[in-house]
């Protein structure tokens, strides 16, 4: 492929973002600052002055779970996947038809999609850590209820102590309101950081959200320059 067709490529998937143009003022060249964390607590995890787990051992920890009635419709349990070092991580909400099938968070078209929001930062799938704050497919992919959710999200935030990213992104509503113990609009939420288990937590819209409204994918590209900016903060 010439440079000519890689910048070309390069342009394309931008545009798919959201970002219209190029421009050559050099005020397009300032990279984004990060937003003040907000006063919100970290949310609180178990056993967070034990013995530090492993992915490992949380996921024999999990074993074939039949801790909630989820585990009698799944084909395969979908742990997490990605770099066990990395500094960011994006959290979903549940596993769909295609990720139940395959084993993996983010496989399916949204999956497609985040995989160009990753690469829209310099960074690959395989330098970060997806999953999601639910391991098994909801029936109709229906929204977790709230004793599943209760069940399950101790196992994320082990995920979460073990990385010990710099970077949290909630993609969604669901994902934000669990992360964050709040119940506000994800409008109202995005384009802010929180503080989340000793990373920054970047609320944003998910990749299947933006499959529907493809208006809103500045929205996230303004968000993952958030994101950049804070990795490559000290």
């Amino acid at each position: 492929m010439t440079r000519r067709e890689q910048l070309t490529e390069h342009l394309s998937f931008f545009k798919e973002l959201g970002v219209d143009g190029v421009s050559r003022d050099p005020i397009w060249r300032v990279r984004a600052v990060a937003t003040p964390c907000s006063a919100l607590p970290t949310a609180p995890g178990p056993d967070r002055e034990a013995t530090p787990d492993t992915l490992n051992e949380i996921r024999s920890d999990l074993g074939e779970c039949t801790r909630c009635k989820l585990h009698a419709g799944r084909t395969t349990l979908v742990f997490g996947v990605g770099n066990p070092d990395a500094d960011l991580v994006f959290v979903g909400e549940a596993p769909g038809r295609d990720e139940d099938r395959e084993g993996e968070p983010f496989v399916g078209r949204a999956g497609q999609l985040l995989t160009k929001i990753i690469a829209s930062i310099g960074l690959t799938r395989e330098q970060v850590y997806i999953a999601n704050v639910i391991k098994c497919r909801p029936p109709n992919n229906r929204n977790p209820e709230l004793d599943e959710v209760h069940t399950c999200e101790p196992f994320l935030f082990r995920q979460i102590d073990v990385i010990r990213p710099k970077v949290v992104v909630a993609l969604g509503a669901f994902a934000i309101h669990t992360l964050l113990g709040t119940d506000q609009a994800i409008s109202r939420l995005r384009g802010h950081v929180y503080a989340f288990r000793g990373a920054k937590l970047v609320p944003t819209f998910h990749p299947a959200f933006l499959l529907r409204s493809p208006e809103r994918k500045r929205d996230v590209w303004e968000d993952m320059k958030t994101v950049r900016a804070l990795l490559e903060s000290r």
